[in-house]
This record gives structure tokens, sequence and C-alpha cells, in this order.
């Protein structure tokens, strides 16, 4: 397994193991509304999902304008369960372990045409590790809304991922 690949692991698991945390919770936790970067943990566990499904598409061809225009109304769209979220999230990362089992070249390049920062060559590695960066980032306010809520979130760091899973190997 390449770097990339493995670091797509990673953020399949780390978001795996923060919606166990959520799951653990009262139900009402989900939609809970909180004064944070999001509105509750439904509208951030959507955002991430919208996000990851933008990112499939254009790995696959799609161009990114209209890869947002698919994705982003979703972007608000929240899944009345935490088993909704797990659902979804499994069926679009099997779709993306698909795609990670066809490629041959992770460093192929094409033209993305970004709405928010511009044209530039970028490598398909360079899009996922940027996926995987996008969810780092909101597996922490999603730690940060439990606290506020008053629930402990969970360790789900990089290097917890080494010790837990059998994949984490390059």
């Amino acid at each position: 397994m390449n770097y990339p690949e493995q670091m797509y692991h990673y953020h399949v698991w780390a978001s795996q193991i923060i919606m166990q945390r959520v799951q653990e919770l009262p139900p009402a936790v989900l939609h809970q509304e909180v004064g944070s970067s999001f509105p509750s943990l439904a509208h951030a566990l959507s955002h991430m999902y919208a996000v990851d499904q933008m990112w499939y598409l254009v790995l696959t061809g799609t161009s990114m304008p209209e890869a947002l225009q698919i994705c982003m109304p979703r972007n608000g769209e929240t899944f009345a369960t935490i088993e909704d979220y797990f659902e979804r999230y499994a069926e679009l990362s099997n779709q993306y372990f698909d795609w990670f089992s066809q490629q041959t070249n992770l460093e192929q390049t094409i033209l993305l045409d970004n709405p928010f920062a511009g044209v530039r060559q970028t490598s398909f590695a360079e899009m996922v590790l940027h996926l995987v960066n996008h969810g780092t980032y909101h597996r922490g306010n999603i730690s940060t809304m439990l606290r506020q809520l008053g629930h402990a979130s969970v360790m789900n760091d990089y290097s917890k991922f080494w010790y837990e899973d059998s994949n984490a190997t390059v």
C-alpha cells in the first residue's frame, strides 16, 4: 500500500472512531445545537461527507466546479441518525477503495480548476492528502464540539492508528 492510500485508510478509521464515540452518546446529541464551527455534530459530519464526495468526483474525472455544484448543496443536509452516517461513509469509502485498486500512478496530475484558489496541475496524491487533512481538521472541530456539549471525545490521532489498524504499514 502506498502512502496516500495508507493516509486514506487512516481517514476512514479516524472518522469511524469519532462516529463510534457519537454513537455511544444519547441520540439527541447528534443534532443538539452548539455554538461552534458548525451548528451541530450532524452538520460537521455532513460537511465532511459532502467534501469527501466532491473530491471523489474530482478524482474520477468530474471538474471541480461541477463536483462542487453537485456536492455542496448536500453540505447543509443532515441525516437523522449516526447509523445513517456510518452507512453513507461506508458506501463512499468503498468507492474510494475501488478507485485506489485501479490506480497505477498517484503522482499523475490533472489540471485542477479550483474556484477558490485558481488553476494548477495537481496530483492525485496531493488531492488525497488534502482530503485526509480536511477530515483531520474537522474531526478536531467535532472533538471540541463534544466537549462543549459536556462529553469527552476520543483519541483518533494518526499515531493511534499505527497501533490499531493492521493496514497501517507501508
